[in-house]
């Protein structure tokens, strides 16, 4: 982690006191990587390029746009487009010029200027220009998803500056990590976009920028990349020892446990594995004996966010946090990771959980000052009682629990009645949790066992990808499983997650549908927090508010990734700490061709 510097020191880093332009950006500290690298630490700058690599996905795809919210994206189709510039993965909130050599923040931190490579080109050879970049972000703003609208909501607009610059105006100097945020920015073709529909599905092959160009395709069920031989940035720094795969091929399959037998008989070549009983039990094959693929565990510093059970509160039956708080005391995380998960994972306490940004005791003095201002509108339990998640010992015993829940939906209003959990009115308690992975069932299964010990009726439906994606956008559910990822700078993408502006954004974040001044206010704070040291204290008031107000009910995490991959890869010395970074491994052809033969000898 890096000490965070003064408001004064990150003006002089991010704008510099003359505006002058960098090849580098960082949102608190100093840039790792300084003026003349040649590449970043973690990669081979010598990794051969070429060999096929297969990966997996499940369900089906329908659209080649990832821009918009119509239809189900296409997997790897961020490999076509290159972005104004890109971060490194082992600093945090730190970014270097890709299509823009060079970027100045005003010293009113009022405006953002990226000068463009005059090198930068299109896959058919045309120049990336200052046009395309406004209309790119004049489009995505209008007509994208719902997290470009709430991203750019304080960029007030884009114009050309001399041959090669493009001016972005900000609407507040508070907002620090606005600068970042636009070096994220796609570069789309004006020119191929005019006379097209954005805002349609499309499986005509779209013109791009980056390293790789879509070579082939059997709509919903494969999707072929193949390595531009003449990528314009291949020898940049940031590019250097990235994208050495000559093809990457996405297969489609229909469930997760029929993609794992698939792994299992040499289908596809890296699986990250996400349920720990398939790590635990699930690899076990004549191939595996045979040492023809590796299972790895490889540390990591990611922040973990929030996976859980999301209460849709838009749905009358979730309004009451009590009721909220009840239902928490009935999923035995205790038994289900001794019994279902071989005690692999921890239990979430934070929203935030993994990194230094998670919240834990009782509020600081710093943080006082943040959340007293705001007390009318948050639990009175953020201020006495530290957040802790209902524990059991276990056993599968949860009689205390079972108490603590019937206490809460007492105060609610809720009473049994002929073993049912029935209102004033006399309707029963029952919900639909709505399942789009089969291997949740055996989680989600008991969760319901216990609920009808109180009389409460959850009906377990697993649906299909895009019929839940659809009903997801349309938050058309009572409630579902959720993972809401961190960075280790929150900023404007928390408006997505948490604001009331974005509780009825169809297809938006906030999918709990999460309505709180308090909550809104602190997302402002943190989004103009001016060094490290107020951001943690803000993220740290936010954690505490939203736990208190029992959104969800949290799930589990853990701090590797679990990787199973077929011996042919070759991987740089270092793995970077905030990604798993498999755009630095390569093929390597000696490996490849033993793997192949052994293959031959094991069948």
């Amino acid at each position: 982690m890096r000490v965070a510097l003064s408001a004064i020191a990150v003006l002089l880093i991010i704008g510099n006191a003359h505006a002058e332009p960098t090849g580098g950006i960082a949102l608190y500290g100093d840039l790792k990587y300084k003026p003349g690298f040649t590449h970043f630490d973690y990669v081979n700058p010598d990794a051969p390029k070429g060999g096929a690599v297969k990966f997996n996905s499940i369900g089906t795809y329908d659209t080649f746009n990832p821009f918009t919210l119509k239809g189900v994206k296409a997997e790897g189709l961020g490999y076509l487009f290159d972005t104004l510039m890109v971060a490194s993965s082992d600093e945090p909130d730190s970014q270097y010029g890709l299509v823009a050599q060079s970027v100045s923040v005003a010293p009113d931190h009022l405006s953002v200027t990226f000068e463009l490579r005059p090198e930068a080109r299109f896959h058919d050879g045309s120049q990336m220009t200052p046009a395309d970049v406004i209309w790119t972000f004049d489009t995505l703003k209008a007509k994208g998803t719902p997290q470009y609208h709430l991203y750019y909501a304080d960029v007030l607009k884009a114009e050309q500056i001399g041959e090669h610059g493009v001016k972005f105006t900000l609407r507040s100097a508070e907002n620090r990590e606005l600068p970042i945020i636009l070096g994220e920015l796609p570069v789309l073709s004006k020119k191929y976009w005019a006379g097209r529909d954005f805002e349609k599905t499309t499986l005509d092959q779209p013109l791009g920028s980056g390293p790789y160009k879509i070579a082939s395709f059997d709509a919903g069920r494969s999707i072929t990349y193949r390595l531009v031989p003449d990528y314009w940035a291949k020898d940049l720094p940031v590019r250097k020892g990235r994208f050495n795969f000559g093809t990457i091929r996405y297969d489609y399959y229909r469930d997760a446990s029929v993609a794992l037998e698939a792994f299992k008989a040499g289908q596809y070549d890296i699986r990250q594995e996400n349920v720990a009983k398939n790590w635990a039990t699930g690899y076990t094959s004549p191939a595996l004996s045979a040492g023809l693929f590796k299972m790895q565990r490889i540390k990591n510093q990611v922040p973990e966010g929030m996976q859980a059970f999301a209460f849709n509160t838009r749905r009358p039956i979730f309004k009451d946090p009590r009721v909220r708080e009840a239902l928490g005391y009935l999923f035995d995380f205790e038994w289900a990771n001794k019994n279902l998960f071989y005690g692999a994972y921890a239990r979430t306490e934070s929203y935030f959980s993994n990194s230094d940004l998670a919240s834990s005791g009782l509020p600081s003095p710093d943080e006082l000052k943040v959340l007293e201002p705001l007390k009318a509108d948050i639990p009175p339990t953020v201020f006495t009682k530290p957040y802790q998640a209902p524990k059991t010992d276990g056993t599968g015993d949860i009689r205390a629990n079972l108490r603590a829940a019937l206490g809460l939906l007492k105060e609610a209003g809720w009473t049994i009645k002929g073993g049912k959990l029935v209102n004033d009115k006399g309707e029963q308690f029952a919900f639909e949790f709505l399942n789009v992975q089969a291997e949740f069932e055996r989680i989600l299964l008991p969760f319901a066992d216990n609920l009808r010990r109180i009389g409460i009726a959850m009906n377990l439906r697993t649906i299909d990808p895009s019929q839940y994606e659809n009903r997801l956008n349309n938050y058309d559910f009572d409630m579902v499983v959720v993972g809401i990822p961190e960075s280790l700078t929150p900023g404007n993408e928390q408006r997505g997650y948490w604001t009331s502006a974005a509780a009825d954004e169809p297809g938006g974040n906030n999918v709990m549908g999460v309505r709180s001044k308090a909550v809104d206010k602190l997302v402002d704070l943190i989004i103009g927090s001016p060094d490290r040291k107020a951001l943690l204290t803000r993220v740290h008031a936010l954690d505490r508010v939203l736990l208190h107000s029992y959104y969800v009910i949290p799930n589990w995490h853990i701090d590797v990734f679990r990787v199973a991959y077929w011996d042919k890869f070759g991987r740089p010395k270092i793995n970077p700490p905030y990604a798993l970074a498999l755009d630095t491994w390569w093929i390597d052809p000696a490996l490849d061709k033993t793997l192949q033969a052994n293959k031959a000898k094991l069948h």
